[in-house]
């Protein structure tokens, strides 16, 4: 079985690493899986490229010089006739724009679309038809989450019997003595107690991820809390906005703006508490890479996370934008060192049981092998 997937990537973040992981557990099972890397010209992600190569997977390059580029159909249409897929499997909406139309032309037997996230400019009229109208084109969709799914029905207007959901998983399992190797020299390169309590949060900075409602929860607890650090590992337009914010409430010198970093389980170990306070989320990667860690979780009662994070079990939900019940969760946590201990290790439990890389392979493999039987139904 060949399959193509198409993607356009202008970062390596969670849609990105997923699908690595996805066609390196696909590889291993026989299927021929490739990328079709829709790429600026003045970005050629030459480290995305890179991480494909080493971990075996073909991947081929084709420019896309604006957001409306009719001529990368003709160039996706001209690639799927030399690949001859059996599947073509888009990713994100410049492949699902482009991708669709493009393998309909070139006759591929099957198309299925991955959506990975409910933004909200989904939900815009001139958004909601046109993704009704690709969804026309396609035979399966994956929604990376069960509210990911009820968007895609609801707002998108894709039949229910076509949609699926298969969520996110994880491969790699820190062993504790890495982990605590990790938490020690990162600590030390950071320049911070091995004793103080460090929150975190991962991620762009960008609106959806509600970074500043959890700057304004820290500096809430903060003066009861004199040791308390918080980390803030990420880039993005409201960087300088997030970084005034900070010397404005008092905790400039507490907080740390760590930029985009590829060593994110790294910083994961040096934490106490993961926080995240986003506005919407398809999925979020990152909290399995924080439950991989051991690491207690807060975050907003949104989208996807309440599918991920159970509620006083393997950390605390919270409704959005309210700083007040972030800093509560919080003021929980940082009092109750055992409490964040025993979660964490209920998050990793539940890692393992409900968030396997080999489980997400499986139910994808599963779900292309039924196609052919579905179109000739």
């Amino acid at each position: 079985m060949r399959v193509a997937h198409v993607i356009k990537v202008i970062r390596i973040a969670g849609a990105e690493r997923h699908l690595l992981m996805l066609l390196s557990g696909l590889r291993q099972r026989g299927v021929d899986g490739q990328i079709i890397l829709l790429v600026e010209p003045r970005n050629p992600m030459d480290d995305f490229v890179q991480a494909a190569a080493e971990r075996g997977i073909p991947l081929g390059r084709v420019a896309i010089h604006s957001d409306i580029d009719i001529s990368v159909s003709r160039r996706l249409r001209r690639a799927f006739a030399e690949m001859k897929p059996d599947i073509v499997h888009t990713h994100l909406l410049h492949a699902d724009l482009y991708g669709i139309p493009a393998a309909r032309l070139a006759r591929v037997p099957a198309v299925v679309s991955s959506r990975h996230n409910d933004n909200s400019f989904r939900r815009r009229l001139p958004m909601r038809l046109l993704n009704r109208a690709l969804w026309r084109g396609v035979d399966a969709g994956i929604a990376v989450s069960d509210a990911v799914r009820a968007f895609c029905i609801e707002v998108e207007g894709a039949p229910p019997a076509k949609m699926h959901t298969i969520r996110y998983g994880l491969e790699d399992r820190p062993d504790p003595a890495r982990r605590q190797a990790d938490r020690i020299a990162v600590r030390s390169e950071l320049r911070l107690s091995p004793d103080a309590p460090v929150i975190g949060m991962v991620g762009r900075l960008i609106e959806q991820k509600g970074i500043e409602y959890g700057l304004r929860a820290f500096a809430a607890v903060a003066p009861d809390y004199p040791d308390a650090r918080l980390l803030i590992s990420g880039e993005g337009p409201l960087r300088n906005k997030l970084e005034a914010l900070a010397a404005s409430l008092g905790v400039k010198d507490r907080v740390q703006f760590l930029g985009w970093r590829e060593d994110v389980l790294r910083i994961f170990a040096a934490l106490d508490i993961f926080l995240m306070p986003s506005l919407w989320e398809g999925f979020g990667l990152v909290l399995l890479e924080a439950m991989s860690q051991r690491l207690p979780i807060v975050a907003s009662c949104v989208s996807a996370i309440p599918e991920v994070v159970q509620h006083g079990v393997t950390g605390l939900l919270v409704p959005p934008r309210d700083t007040g019940a972030l800093a509560g969760a919080l003021r929980v946590l940082l009092a109750d060192p055992p409490l964040r201990q025993h979660m964490g290790l209920l998050g990793e439990d539940r890692l393992e049981e409900q968030f396997s890389a080999e489980r997400m392979v499986d139910e994808t493999l599963a779900l292309y092998q039924s196609l052919p039987a579905r179109r000739r139904g």
